[in-house]
């Protein structure tokens, strides 16, 4: 790593991959980037100093980045195996290293606290990285989402040891990593394209446990199917909302605001508050302080890091809040997930109708889980399904929306529409509480949607 002087990103756009550019970016190396599309944050990368291009094109990489002994480059999972500039440097002789490889060598340089699961892993580690970087333990972040307190997926400190980490499971990525400590929120089968069966999903994360360090800890959520096998001197702890070694008690939903106390076998927190009051962040935030606590914050800090935390960006992201209007976006892409947010909605608007406009991602998931999209989205009044977002896929025969669409609940008013169509959709009928769920591209247009209900 001494000798690198420049890094090249193919993927530089991707949340995860973004993140490590700016952290090499900090070091005062040269940084490039391929990335398939504009985006606001490919944008701010330009702006940061990053050098962007948007075609597959090995004349358009910076010449920096032409040394095959001085340049890292580094991909995502989700570039296919022939694109042309990935190919480039590695038929070139250059080191080339999945994202997960550069993450694993911080992990081995510094204490990684890292942060797995099927869902939830975004917020709650971007939650513990706000408690900690405000605290006097400090820390470094590698985050999966946008921090609103800090505008970026990025967090530097000078002197902290601690590095927080999402540990991501797609194409078993987080197998690279050496956790000091590590959270697990769920296990719930996904990424099937890639494991084939929940047996060898779950496999992943077991493996995964092993890599914990000696005299780390492992926290996990209680009741979840992995079996664990840590190493000797690595100490096991259970959270959830109710029940574990870590959870709440004294719960009050009220007026919009949601407190609680924090029980701890190393000392319990009364009067915990949390910033962005939202029923889900209860487990969330006590994941979270459990591992910052295990890493020396105080109450104090616990107190105002979970009072001052202001979210992620397309995590329960409101839009707008008022007695006539709510909008959200949510991240959510998984059954599990749309169900622990329309769950959280209901709680939250108890006698308001809520619309849920839903944009599936990818074939295969849609494939496997159709039946407990359908289920999950069935919490809600209205679903509104758009088409399925490809991402990294091909087209499989006989999958598309309707067979969620299909298996709604009877009494859920449902429609499909296209997603140029939604605009439209929400100025002609009338709406109450609206989320806009999915991980595709159906965000982009968030700000045409506010605009299109407030100017009702």
């Amino acid at each position: 790593m001494k000798q690198i002087k420049s890094v090249y990103f193919v993927g530089v756009g991707g949340i995860g991959m973004s993140a490590i550019a700016r952290y090499f970016l900090k070091q005062g190396l040269t940084v490039g980037g391929y990335d398939k599309t504009p985006s606001a944050l490919t944008r701010q990368l330009e702006k940061e100093g990053v050098l962007v291009h948007y075609e597959d094109n090995t004349a358009l990489i910076p010449q920096a980045c032409m040394d095959k002994d001085t340049t890292l480059v580094v991909y995502t999972p989700a570039i296919p195996a022939d694109h042309s500039e990935l190919c480039h440097f590695k038929d070139n002789g250059f080191d080339v290293e999945k994202r997960a490889q550069v993450l694993g060598r911080l992990t081995q340089s510094n204490k990684g606290l890292c942060f797995a699961g099927t869902h939830g892993k975004t917020t709650t580690s971007t939650m513990c990285a706000h408690i900690m970087h405000q605290s006097a333990a400090d820390c470094n972040a590698f985050l999966g989402g946008i921090s609103k307190n800090y505008g970026t997926n990025y967090i530097l400190s000078a002197q902290s040891e601690y590095v927080v980490i999402e540990a991501d499971e797609f194409d078993r990525s987080f197998h690279w990593l050496r956790p000091w400590m590590s959270v697990i929120t769920s296990t719930d089968p996904d990424h099937l394209d890639i494991y084939g069966t929940k047996e060898a999903y779950l496999e992943s994360f077991a493996h995964y446990t092993e890599l914990i360090q000696p005299g780390g800890a492992l926290i996990i959520h209680k009741g979840l199917e992995v079996k664990p096998r840590i190493q000797e001197g690595v100490t096991l702890y259970e959270y959830s909302r109710d029940e574990g070694d870590f959870h709440a008690e004294n719960i009050k939903i009220e007026n919009g605001d949601i407190t609680f106390d924090f029980i701890s076998p190393i000392e319990n927190v009364t009067g915990i508050e949390l910033g962005q009051p939202i029923p889900i962040n209860i487990v969330n935030s006590i994941a979270a302080m459990a591992m910052a606590q295990l890493n020396g914050c105080t109450a104090d800090e616990l107190r105002e890091g979970i009072k001052t935390y202001g979210g992620v960006d397309r995590r329960f992201d409101f839009r707008i809040r008022t007695d006539r209007q709510v909008l959200l976006s949510d991240y959510a892409h998984h059954p599990k997930e749309i169900q622990a947010s329309a769950s959280s909605l209901r709680e939250l608007y108890k006698n308001r109708k809520i619309t849920a406009i839903f944009q599936p991602h990818l074939y295969t998931r849609t494939r496997d889980f159709y039946k407990d999209f359908a289920d999950a989205l069935s919490i809600l009044d209205k679903v509104v399904l758009t088409e399925i977002y490809p991402a990294r896929e091909l087209p499989i025969e006989g999958v598309t929306s309707q067979l969620i669409y299909d298996n709604l609940a009877e009494g859920v008013e449902k429609v499909m529409i296209r997603k140029e169509e939604v605009a439209d959709y929400l100025k002609n009928n009338d709406t109450d509480v609206v989320v806009v769920l999915g991980a595709g591209d159906l965000d982009n247009q968030m700000e045409t949607f506010a605009e299109v209900l407030n100017s009702k």
